[in-house]
């Protein structure tokens, strides 16, 4: 799944989640919810799908702190970020696997939830969504090329969809 900032990519996550749920699926993953302070984005959780545990990921990146894991717009929990990938470590087999998201660390710097690239690649799941920004779906669809696409409404956005092999 991939589009512009803001456009519902995590609401629509939080969506197939529930989806699933109701539906008596075995859901597994990270997705990646926003805090906000008023109307401010302040921080990133990491919530565990299968659990429903959260923990704050990141906070914003204003310049100040140096960190060893950051991007230019946030600053990045090392702590957390290696709970998350013993998250997405545990998380296949499962029906539905969410990634929510591989990003600039995971395919620009080799770092962040690299977890997160290797339970899609496992096909131990009956689908999987995996949140990409636009800018980074090309390097996405090199991984996967047998993903579907499909595009949904305005804004635009792109879903991809991997399927296991055994589940074919």
């Amino acid at each position: 799944m991939t589009g512009p900032r803001g456009c519902g990519k995590t609401t629509a996550c939080l969506s197939l989640l529930e989806q699933a749920r109701l539906a008596g699926l075995d859901a597994a993953g990270l997705i990646s919810p926003a805090v906000y302070a008023g109307e401010q984005k302040v921080g990133i959780e990491a919530l565990d799908v299968r659990t429903g545990h959260s923990r704050r990921l990141a906070r914003v990146n204003n310049g100040v702190a140096s960190a060893r894991l950051s991007t230019p717009g946030w600053i990045f929990d090392q702590a957390v970020m290696a709970w998350g990938s013993a998250v997405l470590q545990a998380a296949t087999p499962c029906d539905l696997l969410i990634v929510d998201e591989l990003g600039p660390l995971e395919w620009e710097q080799s770092r962040g939830w690299l977890a997160g690239l290797t339970a899609a690649d496992s096909g131990a799941y009956g689908r999987a969504v995996v949140v990409v920004r636009p800018e980074l779906l090309p390097l996405a669809l090199a991984r996967w090329p047998h993903a579907g696409v499909i595009e949904l409404g305005l804004p635009l956005v792109k879903t991809v969809f991997c399927r296991s092999s055994t589940a074919m």
